[in-house]
């Protein structure tokens, strides 16, 4: 035994000594458990320091060889006989072993791997643990990217402030349930034409629509202001910029007017129907137009002067794009300029150039028996042609001219295209507008609409700002989403819905 006979003191029972400590053991424990201060000095009870330690190796010799349950047993007995300095040297030294911050402690490198693994609501969660932790998952941009590119946001890598991806997520997840809960959009009206508005077309803040009240109005969206308002023929289509509109009419003419004072510029004639859509390009001098005649025409845009008829179709032309290629191959190379045209079963490719009886580079359709017809509205960014049709949406790589993906619609639904981009999709039906997720292909948000003008040529209706099909950035989901014209002759506008 480690204490001699003379020990304890004489005294067998101490005035304290009662119950489970009568007993030599429990006496030596709660004298060596009991610290005492003289003079603000702490000195232990009865042992020396060499002893204690010789003491505290043979218990602990004895504790580490105990079962679980004899260890906890010692250890209640242990607690039962500690006073309050004990007690609450205990909690100290607990709180410090069983909560340890691994943030606070391990290299900023290892914390941020490890918080890759978890998913943003947690991290939202763990930000509120302490200023620490908030700081140290703020910046960890990787994380924060990420979160954003999963709910279809684009990232700028130029942006180094850790902070702003967090904030931008914050900002994405509210935006991302207002579409899901149907709260991301709010309408208005543009009132002023006196007959139906068969032409819309949108860009920059500018809404244009051409009426047959023989006039087309120039809007700004965001006030509903109308900034002109000119004299035309009956408008089927229109175009414009900041200076000219041009405008496809029913009367088989096209005609080009100065903004400004209302004058006609320049007369295209030539098509024997009615023509359904227009394009031009100043810096080409070209202007081209799809008719119910079956033709495409190629004027010059300065002269009127018709350079070229491009016939095959044997339908009506509903739409017509002149637009700059961005991928090559065998039949063009990137930055040429291509056109395509389109009529209710097919889409026609055509190289630009004046030459007298220009080929068609290739016809692209959904069936060769024509069973399946094509909806009056063609997507095409220089990369990929995207059109729908009763089967789903059709897109087909334009370097090769092959289909890449059929998306079908979901059940009992017959949707048409309204816009398309990398990560969404914009489209309607007669009831609803909707946003599908490219990625998924699952609808994620839709929005009713009035009971709004048809059209078999598409024409009376059109998608707004385009960019935030490419994903959302916190900038560019504002404006004009869909606007169509109503039996009133109004317009009705569907529009984003400021960010909260």
């Amino acid at each position: 035994m480690f204490f001699n006979e003379k020990w304890p003191p004489q005294d067998p029972k101490p005035c304290w000594a009662s119950g489970r400590e009568k007993d030599i053991g429990h006496y030596l424990l709660r004298n060596v458990l009991t610290q005492t201060t003289i003079e603000g000095k702490c000195f232990h009870n009865l042992m020396e320091r060499k002893d204690f330690e010789a003491w505290l190796d043979n218990i602990s010799i004895t504790f580490l060889s105990l079962t679980d349950l004899q260890k906890n047993e010692t250890l209640d007995h242990l607690i039962g006989l500690s006073g309050a300095v004990q007690l609450r040297h205990l909690s100290n030294n607990l709180e410090t072993l069983l909560k340890r911050d691994f943030l606070k402690l391990l290299p900023l490198e290892l914390s941020f791997y490890l918080l890759k693994w978890l998913d943003p609501e947690t991290l939202l969660t763990c930000c509120l643990v302490s200023k620490q932790w908030n700081k140290v998952i703020s910046a960890c941009t990787e994380v924060w990217q990420t979160a954003c590119k999963n709910l279809g946001w684009q990232i700028d890598d130029s942006v180094q402030d850790a902070l702003h991806w967090k904030k931008l997520y914050l900002k994405a997840i509210l935006r991302m349930k207002q579409l899901k809960d149907h709260e991301a959009f709010e309408t208005s009206s543009l009132i002023g034409h006196s007959a139906r508005v068969y032409a819309l077309y949108y860009k920059d803040g500018l809404l244009c629509t051409g009426s047959d009240d023989l006039s087309a109005k120039l809007w700004d969206v965001s006030t509903g202001q109308c900034i002109y308002g000119i004299q035309t023929h009956t408008c089927a289509a229109v175009k414009f910029d900041e200076e000219k509109l041009v405008t496809g009419s029913f009367d088989n003419t096209v005609a080009c007017w100065e903004w400004s004072s209302g004058a006609k510029t320049q007369y295209f004639r030539g098509h024997t129907g009615a023509v359904f859509s227009v394009d031009y390009n100043d810096d080409l001098d070209i202007l081209v137009s799809g008719s119910a005649d079956f033709t495409v025409k190629v004027w010059a845009l300065s002269t009127g002067v018709c350079l070229n008829t491009l016939t095959g179709h044997t339908e009506w032309v509903t739409k017509v794009v002149l637009q700059k290629c961005k991928v090559k191959s065998i039949m063009h190379s990137p930055g040429d300029y291509i056109l395509l045209s389109a009529d209710k079963y097919e889409i026609k490719i055509w190289p630009i150039g004046r030459e007298i009886n220009c080929k068609c580079l290739k016809t692209l359709t959904v069936s060769e028996d024509r069973s399946i017809s094509l909806q009056p509205r063609l997507h095409f960014d220089g990369k990929y042609i995207v059109c729908s049709s009763a089967l789903g949406l059709y897109q087909w790589d334009f370097a090769s001219y092959d289909i890449l993906r059929v998306i079908k619609p979901p059940e009992f639904a017959n949707l048409s295209l309204l816009g398309f981009g990398d990560i969404f999709a914009l489209l309607f039906d007669n009831h609803y507008l909707y946003i599908m997720d490219l990625r998924t292909e699952k609808l994620i948000s839709r929005w009713p609409l009035p009971e709004y003008r048809k059209s078999k040529r598409g024409s009376s209706f059109l998608a707004g700002e385009m960019s935030w099909l490419n994903g959302l950035d916190g900038q560019n989901d504002m404006g004009l989403v869909f606007a169509t014209s109503m039996p009133d002759h109004s317009i009705h506008l569907v529009l984003w819905k400021e960010h909260g």
